[in-house]
């Protein structure tokens, strides 16, 4: 099981759906993916990618590239993007106070892949997502 995807644009709101259906469309070429696995590794993956859209400067410029691997033993995919460096620190899974509307998306991310790692490279940011099969 192998197979790789790409996924152009501007992190822009409509760049989600276009997202959305690139992880159906793999859904449908790997039916033997477990649909957990797949709808796991989907929320990670807009909970990142949104960010980029929220937060992203200069905000309806920002370009994107999306890169997704499928293994015979994980989803491995990479959000590139052209926009500021990301500033904030460290990240983990603990969810924030009840209250609090923002701060849930990379703890969240962070709750169901094995890996989430960000490295800004020259002027642009990238963010490494990776999910083992189950």
């Amino acid at each position: 099981m192998n197979g790789d995807y790409v996924l152009d644009g501007l992190a822009v709101p409509d760049s989600l759906d276009l997202l959305h259906g690139l992880l159906e469309q793999v859904g449908v070429d790997h039916p033997e993916l477990s649909g957990s696995d797949l709808m796991l590794f989907e929320t990670a993956v807009i909970e990142v990618a949104g960010n980029v859209v929220e937060h992203g400067k200069p905000p309806g410029e920002v370009r994107w590239h999306f890169r997704l691997a499928v293994r015979p033993d994980r989803l491995e995919g990479t959000l590139s993007d052209s926009g500021e460096e990301y500033p904030g620190g460290a990240w983990g899974t603990d969810m924030p106070d009840l209250m609090d509307e923002d701060g849930r998306g990379l703890a969240l991310a962070t709750a169901v892949l094995e890996s989430l790692v960000y490295k800004r490279a020259g002027d642009v940011n990238e963010w490494t997502m990776v999910r083992r099969l189950s």
